[in-house]
């Protein structure tokens, strides 16, 4: 018996990533109201194996949590734990840390961060 194709369009990963972090997002940037002095302790179901705990002061830890929350945490996550001038300032860099669809989906919700990208590659 031969395998028959769906009659409907089957979206592939990447599409589907997209989708899951544009759920996520946060209505504008300003909404993001991370601390941007001290320490950030993720949730258990952010951060559910090794590292935990960020010194949001040290740009090395801020940027593990920065990509720990992009990639895992849900839209409260995001609100809480990251700092919209933190996160702006850090985008240059922050974008080749994370993946495809985490920076596309970002991108273009926000100017401000396809802005910050191009401002610095200038």
């Amino acid at each position: 018996m031969g395998e028959q194709s769906p009659s409907f369009p089957v979206p592939n990963a990447f599409e589907l990533l997209c989708v899951l972090y544009a759920h996520r997002l946060p209505a504008r940037l300003e909404d993001l109201a991370g601390p941007s002095h001290g320490t950030v302790d993720l949730p258990l179901h952010v951060a559910w194996s090794g590292r935990r705990s960020y010194d949001v002061e040290q740009s090395k830890s801020r940027m593990g949590l920065y990509r720990t929350v992009l990639a895992e945490g849900q839209r409260e996550d995001l609100i809480d734990s990251l700092n919209r001038e933190l996160l702006i300032e850090q985008w240059p860099v922050l974008r080749k840390l994370v993946s495809s669809p985490i920076r596309l989906v970002w991108e273009a919700a926000f100017p401000e961060l396809a802005a910050a990208r191009t401002a610095t590659a200038a």
